[in-house]
């Protein structure tokens, strides 16, 4: 029993260092080849900094704005961005994001046609406490990935992607959000194997110090290339 189980210790170590040791001298040379070119195209590049652009102006918004960023986050899991806006948009029209009981978000969504519905309401009826205060208590943080831990803690429905996602859109740009289309691309270029059907914390932090490197290498925010790998799966630049 103990030699079986050392044997697949060291398989899982071997694939590990493998995974992530080929990745700078493989992977992210083509992906930074890829980003790059991607960059070269005017008409996208355009899209992206005006994307970008807009990220940095909510920024400058109040907390409710801040809120509004969140709960768009927490539509999007396991969803789409375009169901996530519209979602967003309907509580917004009806003034049922902020001043609605859990019934009425539950409707809106509904209506919506969003399948997850009844929970996503309920992590917006409970992340309402924090709304008030929401800006501010980021903004508190020296470094943003504690900001992002905060978040993961003690906002229900918000994982490391979420969370990552809504700091992004606020405009905190140097952190990865890594979902499904950043994974492929990752795949694609021999970072990754292939893609996991679910990522702890340690694995997300890993992940995300290897396309920090593409970042490195090419001089733009984390944030910022994801647009761009973004765009390279779906070929659309979305919030």
């Amino acid at each position: 029993m103990r030699t079986t189980l050392t044997i697949f210790k060291s398989c899982r170590l071997t694939h590990r260092v493998r995974e992530v040791m080929t990745a700078p001298s493989i992977g992210v040379k083509t992906m930074t080849g890829e980003v790059l070119k991607l960059r070269d195209d005017p008409a996208l590049r355009t899209i992206v900094e005006n994307r970008i652009a807009e990220f940095l102006e909510v920024k400058k918004t109040g907390t409710e704005k801040w809120f509004e960023e969140l709960a768009y986050c927490l539509l999007t899991a396991y969803s789409s961005a375009r169901l996530g806006q519209l979602c967003v948009n309907a509580l917004c029209d009806r003034n049922a994001l902020l001043n609605s009981d859990l019934d009425q978000v539950k409707e809106v969504l509904k209506t919506q046609g969003h399948r997850f519905a009844e929970k996503r309401a309920e992590y917006i009826f409970n992340a309402r406490k924090l709304a008030p205060t929401l800006k501010g208590t980021i903004q508190g943080f020296e470094d943003i990935k504690a900001a992002r831990e905060w978040l993961v803690k003690n906002v229900k429905g918000i994982g490391w992607k979420e969370s990552s996602h809504f700091l992004r859109n606020v405009g905190y740009l140097d952190i990865a959000i890594i979902d499904r289309h950043i994974l492929s691309n990752m795949v694609d270029h021999g970072i990754l194997d292939e893609r996991p059907k679910s990522i702890t914390k340690r694995r997300y932090l890993e992940y995300e110090g290897i396309l920090a490197e593409v970042s490195r290498r090419i001089d733009m925010p984390l944030g910022e290339m994801d647009l761009y790998l973004w765009f390279r799966k779906t070929g659309k630049v979305l919030k």
